[in-house]
C-alpha cells in the first residue's frame, strides 16, 4: 500500500502532463501548470533538505579526530559564503557579492574540473575502442563535430560554424534529448504501473 500511493501519483501526474502536451485545453493546461508548480516545490524542498543534511554531515566531520577536517571546513565555508549574502540581502542570488563569488571561485573550479575531462577521454576512448568499437566511434565522431562547430573562429567561416552549431542544437540534439525524456517518462510510468498493480518479475 505504501508503494502503491506514490506509484499512483506518478501515473496520474504523468497522464495529465501527457494529455496537456497532446490536447489544447485551458482547464487541462491550468491543472498541468498547478501540478508542475507542486513538483517544483517538492524538488526545491528536497534540495533544501539535502543541503541541510550535507551541512550537518560536514559539521560532524569537523568534530571527529582524524577525519578530513580541512575539507569539511572548506565545504562549510563555501556554503556559508554563498548562502549568507544571498539570504541577507534583498537581491538574493543577484547580489554583487554572490555574483563575484560565483564568477571568481565557482566558475574557475568548474572549468578546471571540466578541463580534466579531456585528459581522461583519451584512455577512455582507447578502452572503448577495444570493447565496443562501433559505439565508441560514433561518440568520438560526435564529439569531434561538436568541437569543430564550437571553435572560436571569426569571419565567414566562424559565422557558418555558428549557424551549423545552432541548427545542431535546435534539431538533431534537441530531438535526441526529447526522445530520451520520453523514454525515461515511459519507463517511469511502466515501473509505477507495475508497482501499482503489484506485478513482479514473474508476472509477465
Amino acid at each position: 500500500m505504501r508503494r502503491s500511493i506514490p506509484a499512483a501519483l506518478v501515473v496520474i501526474v504523468g497522464l495529465v502532463l501527457l494529455a496537456d502536451f497532446l490536447v489544447a485545453n485551458p482547464t487541462l493546461g491550468a491543472l498541468a501548470g498547478g501540478m508542475l508548480d507542486v513538483v517544483v516545490v517538492l524538488f526545491a524542498t528536497a534540495a533544501l533538505l539535502g543541503l541541510v543534511a550535507l551541512a550537518l554531515r560536514h559539521a560532524r566531520t569537523v568534530t571527529v579526530p582524524g577525519a578530513d577536517r580541512v575539507g569539511s571546513g572548506l565545504v562549510l565555508l563555501g556554503m556559508a559564503a554563498v548562502l549568507v549574502p544571498g539570504l541577507a540581502t534583498p537581491d538574493g542570488a543577484a547580489d554583487p557579492l554572490v555574483r563575484w563569488i560565483v564568477a571568481a571561485l565557482i566558475v574557475p573550479l568548474g572549468a578546471s574540473l571540466l578541463a580534466l575531462v579531456a585528459i581522461f577521454v583519451v584512455p577512455a576512448a582507447r578502452r572503448g575502442m577495444r570493447l565496443r568499437p562501433r559505439e565508441t566511434t560514433v561518440l568520438l565522431v560526435a564529439a569531434m563535430v561538436t568541437l569543430i562547430l564550437l571553435l572560436p573562429v571569426g569571419g565567414a567561416i566562424g559565422t557558418s560554424l555558428g549557424a551549423a552549431a545552432d541548427w545542431a542544437l535546435a534539431v538533431p540534439i534537441r530531438a535526441v534529448f526529447a526522445g530520451l525524456l520520453i523514454g525515461a517518462a515511459l519507463a517511469a510510468a511502466v515501473a509505477a504501473s507495475r508497482i501499482l498493480f503489484g506485478l513482479g518479475g514473474g508476472d509477465d
